[in-house]
């Protein structure tokens, strides 16, 4: 490829309309074009997408693109597809929202007859078998990794999926072109992303400057102060402009993202401003793929003022006009947090960036994800000796040692990446087997690991106390030391102005006899709401009075279900009948039912009998269980959970559920296998509706 760069970028106007590259992605088009492999770390919203994009089309082969973000692929697959550029995308979630069950074959058989010039695929897909078997067939020519970080242990958002890639590209010639892209990489995260690829990838590290950002840190010692800044935020229209009086500037009346550290924590947050007539909706990954897509295509169409999420979304975003990012929750590294801010402003906007951050409390979650980055070394020998007696397949295991699958497939990286043991295709399954001439586990790195993300929290921790330039000091961070002060965050503002404005964001989170009173009513009328996991059934979606992992509600059940407390109080009752007149009314209801025990006794039938003493709706005793059954909270994983229940429930009287609406009631919301197997029972025998209700809803349950 000897075209001059002015010869590319007449190309790139008329297949792109775009005019011309900047430099680092001029400089980067070149290299790839003639074959060489590069690093490529620039800020979020640089155009990293094109670095590829382009030299894809130039080439006569397929360039495939590893992502692990499904909401890029979609958009880059459309956004190509309108300029003309053949181009699909492969990921496990597209078998189940096609009709066709096979789609995935056919993308794949199509990329083998060289139909398309870009190919996206989630990492996780190279296990698949037809993967394994047709990509040898590709007429390949060119390999790029998103968000390479994720290659690295050292990088944030480490995936053990990630690691595979590296064995095809040690499989493929020194001149093989090769693209790793990324926002955020210390230089440890960017040797090791070279090593892991063949000590070939040249670095290309940009400015990850965001001269539009106003860092602040905002000290807050209680949730319900975080709560009160928040409410006093969207409260002060003008605060974003106060240090950009003299450019253009937008009011906080944009969209935004605020950032929470638990799913409970954002769906609380998202509450909290519905409750305050402030528009919001709430994103985490236990939403199902619909719904999360629905959230993302709705916040690029400002469907709402705020989407309050876990770190869940956001990577790969690509809406220019997020005007501001509140965090509640300091993040466990300054890389996720400079990802996290870096969807904010790439319209060249003021964009303020607030971190609320209560020293006493915030950094338990941190320190726990820390401790829990690897698990235990007893459950690497679990699953060892698991396989010491067969080759397993994923869901094999997960039966066997009883563990969520996150861990298993954390445990099953790092034993194929210590040649512990390896994937195999077996009669068309994916089994994972122990090597004959395994080496003996190494835990070394994994101590290596939490030393380092224990200094990563250090160095968060520092940044929320620094009397510097907070942008420099994260630009420093992250590698890139080209950077004096931004002149822009609030360190920086207080040495050089003036402003009594600086001083009202620490002001926001004083609590008055108003604001005391809202979250008093707030906290009075929240109630976490409860998903069916079956929708073919006629289960409702339901509600819980409480969150059993962060309130005392908890505490009461487990004394009375364990510690011979007797039956379960009256304040659980009054708050019970408190969520149910907030969601439902008695006239919705035919009869009420309750989830037959496995080892509490009559503790809910008696709590049931009361609801409905109190609502002066018939309850039946007829639901029973067909055999014993095992509680569901040993269960580590849904296979386990889901097996323990499936086909345990008949009724004595099929007749007179029929046709009927039915309140459901149990203690604890856990998985909510429990309940969902009893609203597809029901359904079968004829109810018309049935709406589930517990005392509490766990914070965490079993992953998916």
């Amino acid at each position: 490829m000897k075209n001059s760069r002015l010869e590319q970028e007449y190309k790139l106007s008329n297949l792109f309309k775009i005019e011309k590259f900047y430099d680092h992605q001029w400089m980067t088009v070149e290299k790839l074009l003639n074959k060489e492999r590069i690093l490529l770390v620039e800020k979020t919203g640089f155009g990293k997408s094109l670095c590829y994009q382009y030299p894809a089309t130039q080439f006569d082969g397929l360039t495939i693109v590893f992502s692990p973000l499904v909401s890029l692929m979609v958009d880059q697959v459309n956004y190509l597809k309108s300029l003309n550029i053949e181009s699909e995308c492969i990921y496990h979630e597209k078998i189940k929202e096609h009709k066709d069950k096979n789609i995935n074959n056919k993308i794949i058989q199509n990329a083998v007859a060289g139909k398309y010039k870009i190919l996206y695929i989630s990492p996780e897909r190279q296990e698949n078998i037809d993967w394994l078997q047709n990509v040898r067939d590709m007429n390949l020519s060119m390999i790029v990794i998103d968000e390479a970080h994720c290659i690295s242990t050292w990088g944030h958002n480490f995936r053990p999926s990630f690691k595979r890639i590296t064995n095809l590209v040690k499989q493929l010639p020194d001149n093989f072109p090769l693209l790793a892209t990324t926002a955020t990489a210390t230089k440890r995260t960017t040797d090791d992303i070279i090593t892991q690829t063949g000590d070939t990838l040249e670095l290309i590290r940009g400015n990850l400057l965001r001269e539009n950002f106003t860092l602040n840190v905002i000290r807050q010692d209680s949730e319900e102060k975080k709560m009160a800044w928040i409410l006093k935020f969207f409260d002060t229209p003008e605060i974003l402009d106060y240090n950009r009086r003299d450019k253009k500037s937008r009011s906080n009346s944009g969209t935004g993202i605020i950032y929470a550290g638990t799913r409970s924590k954002a769906e609380w947050f998202s509450a909290w401003l519905e409750f305050n007539n402030i528009s919001s909706t709430y994103y985490h990954a236990r939403l199902d793929p619909d719904s999360r897509r629905d959230i993302e295509k709705g916040l690029m169409e400002n469907r709402w003022q705020v989407v309050v999420s876990t770190n869940a979304l956001g990577m790969g975003l690509d809406k220019p006009d997020i005007s501001f990012i509140i965090h509640t929750q300091i993040t466990q590294s300054l890389t996720h947090y400079y990802q996290e801010i870096g969807r904010a402003g790439r319209d060249g906007y003021p964009t303020g960036i607030y971190l609320l951050f209560n020293e006493k409390e915030d950094l338990l979650l941190p320190e726990s994800f820390i401790r829990n980055s690897r698990p235990g070394i007893d459950k690497y020998y679990e699953v060892i000796n698991a396989l010491k007696k067969e080759p397993l397949g994923m869901y094999a295991i997960m039966k066997k040692v009883n563990m969520p699958q996150a861990p298993i497939r954390t445990i099953i990286g790092d034993l194929i990446h210590q040649k512990i043991a390896n994937l195999v295709l077996y009669q068309n399954r994916k089994l994972y087997e122990l090597n004959v001439n395994r080496p003996e586990l190494d835990t070394n790195p994994f101590e290596e690991l939490r030393i380092f993300e224990t200094e990563e929290l250090k160095s968060m921790i520092d940044y929320t106390n620094i009397a510097g330039c907070r942008m420099e000091y994260i630009c420093n961070y992250l590698g890139d030391h080209t950077q004096e002060r931004c002149m822009n965050c609030d360190n920086c503002l207080n040495t050089i102005i003036d402003l009594d404005s600086l001083e009202l964001f620490q002001d926001f989170g004083i609590i008055d006899e108003r604001i005391t009173s809202i979250i008093d009513d707030f906290k009075d009328s929240y109630y976490p709401e409860i998903k069916n996991k079956k929708p073919k059934s006629n289960m409702i979606d339901g509600i819980a009075s409480s969150y059993y992992g962060i309130s005392n509600t908890g505490s009461i059940i487990r004394k009375c279900k364990y510690q011979g407390g007797g039956d379960f109080p009256s304040i659980l009752i009054k708050n019970t009948l408190k969520a149910f007149r907030y969601k439902f009314k008695k006239t919705d209801f035919d009869m009420i039912l309750y989830v037959p025990p496995t080892k509490s006794g009559d503790l809910v039938k008696n709590f049931a009998i009361k609801i409905s003493n109190s609502l002066d709706i018939p309850i039946s005793h007829n639901l029973y269980k067909i055999r014993e059954s095992k509680e569901q909270k040993i269960f580590q994983n849904y296979l386990l959970k889901k097996e323990n229940v499936i086909g345990l429930f008949s009724y004595k009287n099929s007749e007179e559920i029929k046709n009927k609406s039915i309140l459901l009631i149990d203690d604890i919301y856990d998985s909510g296998w429990t309940l969902s197997e009893i609203g597809m029972f029901l359904t079968g025998m004829g109810a018309k509706l049935i709406a589930p209700i517990t005392i509490a809803k766990c914070v965490a349950g079993d992953d998916i």
